[in-house]
């Protein structure tokens, strides 16, 4: 970890202002134009200007470049992460704290950071705001940020939470709004707690800070086998009910607003067994990160797509993917097979690891993937790895499986593809060059 007072250069690159400057990587940025470098943010806030200053530090030496801004071309840096703030919270529903032991240690760590809220999306609750970060983030606009509300019922949210002097969510959400920071919200339903009239409670009170509320997403608790607490999971009926709740403000946002605001994430409609809804009504997909909308983006994309390279129509491919979204990818591979004759095989992937309620691919395991697929690459002429199952450079799932391992362990090749339909498409079309 790096010191509060510079920032380390992880990576420079090629052919960037950073590299024609003589920068390296391990180099030490402490100041711009005499502001002191705290975070990567920071150097994003004050190296906006049209000219900059930069004390640097290298082995233990100081000295000064200068810089113009080159407009519409980044710098070309990335630095080492910072130290994050470490969540205060003992959530009921808390997915870390579902985990077993002996993965690596990076899994464990539970943030509650607006840094990492507004550089990468992760949602806060905003337990660990102090008076300097309030003014840090009004300052340099750290806008949208990412806020887990759960509920606007101050004693329920502190239960759930499991912290007794939680803030008072409509307090800190006014904050932020007045000072015009957007926010996107989430409410994590746990049936039996925030749901039915709490969760009709929590959509009315949160819809009073729009516009700079951006969009509310409700997804149900995910729960593993080695969860301590009894919890309820969401289930056909509980997500019926959540749904039906939903879609009666999506209504009356829509008529009022002309923006439906609050979403259910994927997982409630297929845990529901109803349709979803059209693609439209995702508009810009506002939280397609936190699973909401991502079936419907990827069926369009089937639909757009259009294979005209040359591909390999007489030899097998073999893919996977979680039980929730099989159907879906299933239906891709159909299409594949009667319209452009490629024979793509594709496998759900149990998770044991988990627990069966966990049904999303990008927590799947190596060793149930390579357990499932075993046993089926006879004649298969690669596996494509989808990237969302993957968790860091290293190209490793979450319980340290490489595709190294797995080329191994199943005597096939092994390519990592992207998660859409152009990405699967690629994959097939790489093999053949």
């Amino acid at each position: 970890m790096q010191s509060e007072k510079e920032i380390k250069i992880d990576r420079i690159y090629p052919g960037s202002q950073a590299e024609r400057l003589g920068l390296l990587p391990e180099d030490l940025l402490v100041s711009i134009n005499s502001h002191k470098l705290r975070d990567p943010i920071d150097f994003m806030f004050y190296s906006s200007e049209d000219s900059v200053k930069i004390e640097i530090k290298r082995n233990g030496k100081k000295f000064i470049l200068n810089a113009e801004r080159e407009e519409g071309r980044e710098f070309g840096v990335n630095f080492k992460p910072f130290k994050v703030m470490i969540c205060k919270n003992n959530c009921i529903f808390c997915f870390v704290k579902q985990l077993p032991k002996g993965l690596r240690k990076t899994l464990y760590v539970k943030d509650d950071d607006y840094r990492m809220s507004f550089l990468y999306g992760n949602y806060i609750a905003l337990s660990n705001l102090n008076k300097e970060d309030k003014k840090r983030i009004i300052e340099q606009r750290l806008s949208p940020l990412y806020i887990s509300v759960h509920s606007t019922n101050k004693s329920l949210r502190n239960r759930l939470l499991g912290n007794a002097k939680g803030p008072d969510i409509l307090k800190e959400l006014k904050f932020l709004t007045d000072n015009k920071i957007r926010v996107h919200t989430q409410i994590v339903l746990c049936p039996g707690y925030n749901d039915g009239e709490e969760l009709r409670k929590t959509i009315a009170d949160l819809s009073r800070f729009y516009p700079y509320l951006s969009s509310i997403a409700v997804v149900p608790v995910g729960l593993t086998k080695y969860r301590k607490i009894t919890l309820k999971p969401v289930e056909k009926e509980e997500a019926r009910n959540a749904l039906k709740i939903i879609e009666s403000f999506q209504k009356r946002f829509q008529k009022k607003h002309g923006d439906p605001i609050v979403y259910g994430a994927d997982e409630l409609y297929i845990k529901a067994e109803t349709p979803f809804p059209s693609l439209r009504e995702y508009r810009d997909f506002p939280q397609i990160e936190n699973g909401v909308g991502m079936v419907q983006l990827f069926m369009s994309q089937v639909k757009r797509l259009r294979p005209s390279r040359s591909l390999p129509r007489k030899k097998r491919f073999l893919t996977f993917t979680g039980t929730s979204f099989y159907p879906f990818l299933n239906r891709f591979a159909d299409k594949l097979r009667e319209k452009e004759d490629l024979i793509v095989d594709i496998l759900p992937v149990e998770n044991r690891f988990f627990g069966t309620s966990v049904t999303v691919a990008g927590l799947l395991t190596g060793k149930d993937v390579i357990r499932t697929l075993l046993d089926k690459i006879e004649n298969q002429e690669m596996l494509l790895v989808p990237d969302v199952v993957l968790k860091n450079r290293d190209d490793m799932f979450l319980d340290d499986i490489t595709l190294k391992d797995m080329e191994e362990a199943l005597g096939i090749p092994v390519k990592k593809i992207e998660s859409t339909p152009e990405g699967l498409i690629q994959g097939i079309a790489g093999e053949r060059r």
